[in-house]
């Protein structure tokens, strides 16, 4: 995908996830299933996941390489970013440290769901800093995942929002 279309699609998929949760009523958004995360840890959890990713974009673009190094191989597809994320899943990965979502009171629902947008529209817009080139040359560490261009990281933060959208829908039925 073309920096446009990714830009496009991190609103769009951000926004899918905040008008689903926003549609919540308070027993549902606070509603424990089978020791599986309530609605508001999983908007915590987005909102936790795409943090880091802003401070990450507003860098200078010399301090992610100083740090982290250059891409080494090309950028993985889309489709390889998922499958190497269901395969580390399935083998266990999971949430750790900063990235486990707190108990959040459904008073702070709407205050939640707007620092979503916030965050995922600055996201968006930092996009259009970079080229494509920078993309697929630039990488950051994700816990589960290892080094990853800023393109994959793009790629795997468009899944997960869907795949939070979906576990939170599915844990609702």
């Amino acid at each position: 995908m073309q920096i446009a279309t990714l830009s496009k699609e991190l609103t769009q998929r951000h926004l899918a996830f905040v008008t689903y949760i926003d549609s919540l009523s308070k027993e549902t958004f606070l509603e424990e299933k089978n020791g599986k995360w309530t609605a508001a840890q999983q908007a915590d959890h987005i909102l936790r996941s795409i943090k880091p990713l802003v401070l990450a974009f507003t860098l200078p673009k010399f301090m992610p390489k100083l740090l982290f190094g250059k891409a080494n191989r090309p950028s993985k597809s889309y489709d390889e970013v998922v499958a190497t994320y269901q395969k580390k899943l399935k083998d266990g990965g999971k949430a750790s440290g900063q990235f486990i979502p707190a108990k959040i009171d459904f008073e702070k629902k709407a205050f939640t769901l707007q620092q979503i947008m916030r965050v995922s529209e600055s996201l968006s817009q930092k996009l259009n800093r970079f080229s494509e080139e920078d993309l697929d040359q630039m990488i950051l560490p994700h816990p589960i995942l290892g080094k990853m261009t800023y393109r994959e990281m793009i790629y795997f933060t468009l899944f997960h929002v869907n795949l939070h959208l979906d576990i939170t829908q599915r844990n609702l039925k």
